[in-house]
């Protein structure tokens, strides 16, 4: 009804309304809520299409039919019902999803002997010893060259942050400055995506891609870097693509050798630490070169997913309210047909029903709602997962049969103990009191 639309808009306002602020980002909340919102009206219209079908499927006893009629009779209230369960179970069921399988799905992508300790700050005079006292305790790693320099021009343009109105990384990528570094073969976990890779020495400049787009760098562009009052000046020859989950030892912008020699420079390194070790092999190292930074990846790491782990719990504990509300809502829209219910079971009871083929048929419609609600959520929980993990964590999500039927069998088991504590009085109510 036109009433019920006005309703829905109001309350997806105000919903918007609500999210905006703590989302902090106008188009992503507006993306979120019409996520919801396209949920909910296909949940409508697979509800009413389940509906249909079921209310003409044969039954084998006279509760189960008249369970599915009474569902049947009011798709408007069974898809109102429906959404709110399927939207707060969905959300639910999402954030467990991203809480367990993704997160452990994203850690299992890093290999075993993936990079966990990055040493910077190494000065040129340093890198022979503190390579010699690694491989000393058995640590191979490469120290790659590292200079600090800022982009100031593009094919003889002045480059700044006002340049990026609508992009506000690209502004921070202007504002602070790169690492450059310099080498004569591709790096390990690097692929050439355009251009051609150095042919020798020259003023060339091998880009990554994604800063490239960000940026807005094509191939032949001649950028322009301030070194420490020294100006060098790049053609891109090449973009390339970038492993950043191997955790080695990355660099946006790559030159050949003998262009940036001359510019000050550190050394930067990353290796594998066996977590086995008893004592800390890198403590002789820093105690005897104090400047060195040492990081330690596998310890940030681990905290992250702690902190990760904690954010999303509470976030579930909300939706685990979200999913409480739809039960609530469920309860409220009984008990708004209620005496519309008294008076058809009372009907049945007159035509010669009994009180256990009455009390089947009511178990059979609430939990067949229930049973549709949990499978759409279970369905569309998949959907966003599988989602998340391509174009968040850059992973796969599994997908098992045994969730939507679990999350099926849930929720009518949920919704049938919701509903019959307001419609079992019903069934104890005389037909001669409702019908005269």
């Amino acid at each position: 009804t036109p009433a019920g639309w006005a309703v829905a808009g109001v309350a997806l306002a105000c919903l918007m309304l609500l999210a905006w602020p703590l989302i902090g980002d106008a188009t992503l909340a507006w993306v979120g809520m019409a996520g919801f919102a396209g949920f909910a009206l296909v949940v409508a219209a697979l509800v009413r299409l389940a509906l249909a079908g079921l209310a003409r499927l044969p039954s084998r006893g006279v509760g189960v039919g008249v369970g599915l009629r009474l569902l049947a009779q009011r798709p408007w209230l069974a898809g109102l019902q429906a959404r709110a369960l399927a939207v707060g179970g969905m959300a639910l069921r999402t954030v467990a999803l991203l809480r367990g399988d993704l997160l452990d799905a994203w850690r299992g992508q890093l290999p075993a002997d993936a990079p966990n300790r990055f040493i910077i700050n190494i000065q040129p005079e340093q890198r022979q010893a503190v390579a010699t006292a690694l491989a000393a305790q058995g640590i191979t790693a490469e120290l790659a060259p590292m200079v600090r320099a800022r982009l100031t021009a593009r094919n003889g343009q002045p480059v700044s942050a006002t340049d990026f109105p609508d992009d506000e990384r690209a502004r921070r990528l202007v504002e602070r400055e790169f690492n450059l570094s310099w080498r004569d073969t591709l790096p390990a976990g690097n692929q050439v995506t355009a251009g051609r890779w150095f042919a020798g020495p020259g003023e060339e400049a091998s880009v990554e891609e994604g800063l490239a787009k960000t940026l807005g760098i094509a191939l032949g562009d001649r950028l322009e870097f301030t070194v420490a009052g020294l100006r060098k000046t790049l053609t891109v020859s090449s973009l390339r693509k970038l492993d950043w989950d191997s955790m080695r030892v990355n660099f946006f912008v790559l030159a050949p050798s003998g262009v940036l020699e001359d510019a000050p420079a550190s050394f930067i390194t990353s290796f594998h630490l066996p977590p086995s070790s008893t004592s800390d092999p890198l403590a002789a190292l820093v105690a005897e070169f104090p400047n060195l930074t040492v990081i330690d990846i596998a310890a940030l790491l681990n905290q992250i997913q702690s902190v990760l782990g904690q954010i999303v719990g509470v976030v579930q504990l909300v939706f685990l309210f979200t999913l409480a509300a739809g039960l609530v809502v469920l309860y409220a829209a009984l008990l708004a047909v209620l005496d519309a219910r008294r008076r058809e079971i009372a009907l049945l009871r007159a035509l010669g029903a009994r009180r256990a083929q009455l009390r089947q048929a009511v178990l059979v419609e609430l939990a067949t709602l229930g049973a549709l609600a949990g499978l759409l959520a279970a369905l569309g929980a998949a959907v966003v997962g599988q989602v998340l993990a391509q174009r968040v964590f850059g992973t796969t999500a599994e997908f098992s049969l045994l969730t939507p039927l679990l999350s099926s069998a849930l929720a009518a088991f949920a919704v049938a103990g919701v509903g019959w504590v307001s419609l079992r009085r019903l069934l104890d109510t005389p037909p001669r009191e409702v019908l005269t």
